[in-house]
């Protein structure tokens, strides 16, 4: 059977003026600020004047470890909202923004999938609103700042050996990691090493996405450590007086878009962390505005639940004083079955032992969030390779965990195939089941919040980190700094940080490479293993495929 693509099924979408998207959600034309006809900017004195209503309930989405065979965890988010409005739910979705690397690298697009998808979809896969772009362009101001700084006479003494912060490009570009600056002689500088990350790992973007208001913002950003002095001590952003402009760059970026879904219901799509080397969720303004407008609010979290949902719990959830009322965990039959060891050109074959192998990683996924009080629903993301009898075979399984799996079919139907689940999701929420916690307290050691979520959630039996390391938390600690939460970048692939180790792996070791203190956005990270802040582009990127047609459309998007 010959199926549409996703951009020739955006393309035919019957999109309506976001002027009658807002007003689903009682927002009055005058608080859009339009970018065309189909996104719109949410202003910040509609965000200022709802802040006393009562929140609606949280849902979020989360998923297996992420495979070749696909999940759909944007895909289910998108097909739930819509799930939740055709059941007569007054409901938002609040993604990601799509960054450019992983679409011209690997991904290929990230606004959902099939007729649970986000529209414009080519234009929040590539400029959009140009959010990216300001973040780029602050994040590169400073590091403009800081190298001027050091040229014209270094009056904070800052150790070139000691700059810490790098620059962002929002591209997959390996070329970049580790570069030497300016050479070319006197008029250029003093040459040290330096380095790019990806935008989506920079500070900033996690700064935008954690601020509550301009303000916020501007304290947020002049708390960024940039260097260090040769005795130790730490330069900041405000230091080099760089924290004001950054926050004007950063001003049209801070309001959240406001899109809609190929059913026209209302979506929020606002910044973009990874969740593999960042915290991997939407802006806490774009979620909490949602939540005083709407009565249910879909959000996601990234990759697989061990790092986007356990990130959303113990970051978002803890700065914003939000919680889920209920959890969905995506699973696919087809990631089941290569969980269990079948190879990718295999798995459109019958084969229910291997689906049953495959479930410890589902179950693992399912305990996990349990563990932070909240309840789980699992969803089964149909593919037309499925069987009734492997189907059967992962229900009866999360049935054996406590929770229960519904069957969604949102990818070829839409609403009409998701609304078994909104329903029991609403359900859940309604009944105000959740008693959330996050995994540990504020007041916990650095290097024990590291091994809580490596031993908790990974399984691993220890964390290896040499003494540089663990004295660098140390005194990050007695720099007031202990009671921050812990940001671990590590590979989405897989529990450990072998992304070849499928399954529920245990008995394995979690090493710890690196910790970067991000100072502004209020965590630390710890980067795990192999697990690179710049990505590289495939043998075969997506942007081989990308172009215009003869009628001037875009080919390649997916």
């Amino acid at each position: 059977m010959e199926y549409k693509s996703d951009i020739e099924i955006a393309r035919a979408a019957s999109k309506r003026p976001i002027q009658e998207i807002g007003a689903k959600l009682g927002i009055d034309s005058d608080d859009l600020l339009p970018y065309g006809h189909d996104k719109a900017k949410v202003s910040q004195r509609l965000i200022d004047s709802v802040q006393d209503r009562a929140d609606g309930k949280l849902i979020l989405v989360t998923a297996i470890n992420p495979t070749p065979a696909g999940e759909g965890k944007t895909t289910t988010t998108v097909g739930l909202g819509d799930g939740l409005n055709a059941i007569g739910k007054k409901a938002a979705i609040c993604i990601r923004e799509a960054s450019l690397g992983p679409c011209f690298g690997m991904k290929g697009g990230a606004a959902g999938g099939g007729y649970a998808q986000v529209v414009p979809m080519e234009d929040m896969n590539l400029h959009f609103t140009g959010d990216f772009h300001a973040i780029t362009s602050a994040h590169n101001l400073l590091s403009a700042m800081i190298d001027n700084h050091i040229y014209w006479g270094n009056a904070l003494e800052i150790d070139i050996r000691r700059v810490v912060w790098r620059r962002v490009l929002d591209m997959n570009d390996r070329a970049l990691r580790q570069i030497t600056t300016s050479l070319g002689g006197v008029a250029n500088g003093f040459p040290r090493e330096a380095g790019f990350d990806i935008t989506v790992a920079s500070e900033v973007m996690a700064i935008l996405c954690l601020a509550r208001n301009l303000d916020d913002l501007q304290r947020r950003l002049g708390d960024i450590i940039v260097a260090y002095r040769r005795d130790r001590s730490p330069v900041y952003c405000r230091d080099i007086k760089a924290d004001g402009a950054m926050t004007v760059l950063l001003k049209d970026a801070m309001q959240p878009n406001l899109v809609q879904t190929l059913e026209n219901n209302p979506a929020f799509v606002h910044g973009g962390p990874f969740a593999n080397i960042a915290h991997g969720c939407n802006s806490v303004t774009a979620t909490t505005t949602a939540l005083k407008l709407a009565d249910y609010v879909v959000t996601e979290a990234g990759f697989g639940a061990d790092l986007g949902a356990e990130k959303f719990m113990n970051i978002k959830c803890r700065k914003a004083g939000i919680a889920p009322s209920c959890v969905v965990v995506v699973a696919t039959v087809r990631a089941m079955k290569m969980n269990g060891g079948v190879a990718k050109a295999d798995l459109g074959a019958e084969n229910v032992d291997a689906v049953n192998a495959g479930c410890a990683n589902l179950g693992r996924h399912i305990e996990n969030v349990k563990g932070f009080g909240v309840p789980v629903v699992v969803a089964i993301n149909h593919f037309v390779t499925d069987t009734d009898a492997e189907v059967a075979a992962v229900k009866a399984f999360v049935e054996t965990q406590g929770s229960e799996a519904i069957l969604c079919r949102h990818w070829a139907l839409g609403s009409e195939g998701t609304k078994e689940l909104a329903t029991r999701v609403a359900e859940i929420a309604d009944a105000d089941q959740a008693n959330f916690s996050p995994l540990y307290a504020d007041d916990m050691g650095l290097f024990a919040k590291i091994e809580t979520i490596a031993k908790r959630i990974y399984r691993a039996d220890e964390v290896i980190a040499d003494t540089k390391i663990r004295d660098q938390l140390r005194a990050w600690e007695e720099q007031g700094y202990g009671n921050l939460p812990v940001c671990m970048a590590k590979t989405q692939y897989s529990f450990s940080t072998d992304p070849s180790l499928r399954g529920a792996p245990t008995g394995h070791a979690v090493p710890v490479r690196e910790v970067r203190l991000s100072a502004g956005a209020g965590f630390v990270v710890a980067i795990c293993g192999e697990i690179m802040t710049m990505p590289g582009l495939p043998r075969v990127p997506s942007a081989e495929a990308i172009m215009l047609n003869a009628e001037g459309q875009i080919e390649g998007l997916f």
